[in-house]
């Protein structure tokens, strides 16, 4: 009875769910040890548009060839089916730390989706999926400092993990109560620019499309995250991995992909990221990393078994967030009353020295240097 009304609590409040166990999370992992991935079709991209509790994103990653580094984000979030908001994010990084980085963020207006869900739009914003459902166009008039009109091709096959790109939460996994799904672009090609009040920044280069649905309160689905996004003159390279709270029984699950033009390489739920070396924020007492690495396994579609890693010291930090202070107001309704929860994202992207990726199928073995953009993010303990 205790852990019925604990429960109740927790969904109307955010509060600390009872403790679970791993019997009560069924990870992607499982789908993908039979099927490791799958290729998008153009009905993946449709957004969910939940009607309960959820945050749902689309985020462009762009490394422009001049050096520069952005993203632009439109975040779709319910609170328990009462209050409905949309915004829309966009960031361009000083990578020199000269200057403040760019930073737009605006609650949206008038929002709808097209007939099939895989467009957005709003006030003075709108983000469309081509017909033939290779490129996206993303623009925004929001913000006079920050105006994007940019284009992203996709080049290499879209990417989910196992056969449906879902790790389901609840006690009857039959009829679960929440959902984690993340389906990717790894590579891809950018155009345009965002004009700040200092005059157009070219972004024609490289870009990364990740399409994320968080179904439950996201402090309740994971209590830290690590994300790395490499991207190189050949290849591609993605990791996201989250932690559940003990509710879950803290358990890791890994998503995972490596492409590179006209082909995804390997993909799946193998692969790890490990903080080799931490040192603690005097601000929040969490182990911010320092020294990281990221590792892929799997194989190819014949056969072939793939290695990759990525590692070596992530430098000075790109930008420390506090959630709480700097996102869309819904994150504070969902975890306001919420013990212990302090959400902070780390930003890195290595400049004095470049990482690389060492990526090893069957016999042959490559090292390529690229530009990697990672994040920490740490929730609850």
């Amino acid at each position: 009875m205790f852990k019925w009304a604990q429960q109740q609590l927790a969904n109307v409040a955010g509060t600390q769910e009872p403790i679970y166990g791993p019997s009560a999370i069924k990870s992607v992992a499982e789908e993908a040890e039979t099927t490791p991935y799958t290729e998008l079709t153009r009905d993946d991209l449709k957004w969910e548009v939940m009607e309960t509790t959820s945050v749902e994103t689309q985020t462009f990653y762009f490394t422009s060839d001049s050096g520069q580094l952005a993203f632009a984000q439109v975040i779709y979030s319910n609170v328990a089916g009462i209050r409905t908001t949309c915004q829309f994010n966009c960031k361009i990084f000083n990578l020199d730390g000269s200057k403040p980085h760019v930073w737009s963020t605006n609650q949206l207006q008038n929002y709808d989706f097209s007939e099939d869900k895989t467009g957005f739009y709003a006030d003075d914003c709108a983000l469309e999926l081509s017909e033939d459902g290779t490129t996206y166009t993303i623009k925004s008039m929001n913000d006079e400092h920050a105006i994007v009109n940019l284009t992203v091709k996709r080049v290499a096959p879209g990417f989910k993990a196992g056969k449906t790109g879902n790790t389901l939460f609840g006690t009857d996994l039959s009829n679960p109560w929440g959902t984690m799904r993340h389906v990717f672009w790894p590579r891809c090609t950018a155009e345009g620019t965002i004009t700040t009040k200092e005059g157009p920044v070219d972004f024609k280069g490289r870009a990364f499309f990740s399409h994320a649905l968080q179904g439950m309160k996201p402090h309740h689905a994971a209590s830290k995250w690590n994300f790395c996004n490499f991207q190189g003159p050949t290849y591609s390279a993605i990791l996201m991995q989250f932690t559940t709270p003990a509710s879950y029984g803290s358990t890791v699950v890994t998503v995972s992909v490596i492409a590179k033009d006209g082909e995804i390489i390997m993909g799946g739920c193998k692969g790890d990221a490990t903080h080799i070396q931490t040192k603690s924020d005097s601000e929040n007492d969490w182990p911010e990393p320092s020294t990281i690495k990221f590792t892929w396994a799997g194989t190819t579609k014949d056969g072939k078994p793939v290695e990759a890693v990525v590692e070596g010291g992530l430098g000075d930090r790109l930008d420390r967030i506090d959630v709480m202070a700097e996102v869309p107001g819904f994150v504070k309704s969902l975890v306001a009353t919420a013990a212990g929860t302090k959400p902070y994202i780390y930003q890195y992207s290595p400049q004095k020295t470049k990482l690389s990726l060492k990526l090893k199928i069957g016999d042959q073995e490559v090292t390529e240097e690229g530009v990697v953009f990672s994040e920490a993010t740490f929730i609850s303990e």
